[in-house]
């Protein structure tokens, strides 16, 4: 899978260079994808402005790499879908699953509102002594 890379502070944006996603791409998709989940900046924006189709086995893809950023507290928010993608995802009620985004911008603002939200998260899980001044 061609794609372009750009990255930013606290995320990457890909950037599929090919009209269709397609079976014949999971592969290519998680070989292009799963490798920033080592890195230090592991959240991605997948931006699919040139994507015109994708089919069943790409899109059960996605979910399933969405799935694995989640899962290694890193954001996963795709953007820039084109009329016949978000289509064949809410024919097959996956517009719903899948974390999009109408715009670039706006799945920037997805990744750092996760970001905070993970922050928060993490410092809930700090225990605090008790100081016994209740």
């Amino acid at each position: 899978m061609q794609v372009k890379i750009d990255t930013k502070e606290k995320f990457h944006v890909i950037t599929p260079n090919e009209p269709v996603l397609s079976a014949t791409m999971t592969d290519g998709m998680d070989t292009a994808l799963l490798p920033f989940l080592q890195n230090d900046v592991k959240n991605v924006v997948l931006n699919l402005q040139q994507v015109e189709a994708i089919d069943a086995a790409a899109a059960a893809k996605l979910l399933q790499i969405q799935q694995n950023f989640y899962e290694n507290n890193a954001s996963f928010v795709s953007c820039n879908l084109q009329k016949n993608v978000n289509a064949f995802l809410a024919e097959n009620e996956l517009d719903d699953l899948l974390n999009t985004a109408p715009t670039e911008s706006e799945a920037w603002d997805i990744v750092q509102m996760e970001e905070i939200e993970r922050e928060l998260l993490d410092t809930e899980d700090i225990e605090f002594p008790d100081t016994g001044n209740e």
